[in-house]
């Protein structure tokens, strides 16, 4: 990975699941422990829920719904929230993430949480992890009704907290959402090489990705 100019930078932009936090509780709750909680709730079999909940799944894959435990505790009958707090203990910071966190704050950076996570989702990561000292501003995409997918999001940001995309760097562990901010004009993308700690390193195809935070503090 190239070294970051932070001279070129005024605002610091970060996703938060799989970015600043392990994707593992993510991952776990989203592919194991929600279709076990349906199979139980509505006597199925493991199998038969992982069939039920897979067409939804892919039906709104990449929309705020996909994002919203709202819509998901009524598709599925469930109280997705309080099911989230079931496995609360696995939510945990990406190694280093605090001390590039305060780096970046210290060196004077607006530094800017921009999530597709739902409201309650942030709370209960927030109740867990002491992320919110670092941040100017926590930003949830349900905020402007557009995922981080969507342009509109974009354009929404800008006009909510007024930032320069050329000056800005803009790390996400989703591929299409870092298309999406490059397509808006943000200049200084990072993508993220192994967001699950548990599922090795992943393909970060056409954008430079961060392995390690301490890796970024150079130049600082």
């Amino acid at each position: 990975m190239q070294a970051i100019t932070w001279r070129d930078i005024d605002t610091v932009l970060l996703d938060m699941d799989g970015t600043l936090l392990d994707l593992h509780y993510d991952n776990h709750f989203w592919l194991e422990h929600l279709p076990q909680r349906y199979a139980d709730t509505h006597g199925v079999s493991r199998a038969m829920a992982e069939m039920e909940m897979r067409p939804l799944f892919e039906k709104n894959a990449g929309t705020l719904n996909w994002y919203c435990l709202d819509f998901w505790s009524t598709e599925l009958r469930l109280p997705v929230r309080e099911l989230k707090l079931e496995t609360a203990h696995l939510i945990a910071m990406r190694p280093h993430a605090d001390a590039f966190l305060a780096a970046v704050r210290q060196a004077g950076k607006r530094v800017i949480l921009i999530t597709n996570a739902h409201r309650d989702s942030l709370s209960v990561k927030l109740e867990r992890v002491a992320l919110a000292p670092y941040f100017e501003r926590l930003i949830s995409s349900h905020d402007y009704g557009f995922p981080k997918e969507s342009q509109n999001f974009w354009s929404a940001l800008r006009d909510d907290i007024v930032f320069d995309p050329a000056r800005s760097l803009f790390i996400d562990d989703t591929l299409p959402i870092l298309r999406s901010a490059r397509a808006f004009g943000i200049a200084h993308l990072l993508a993220v090489r192994e967001p699950d700690s548990r599922k090795g390193p992943k393909d970060t195809e056409e954008f430079s990705a961060v392995d390690s935070y301490l890796e970024l503090l150079q130049g600082l």
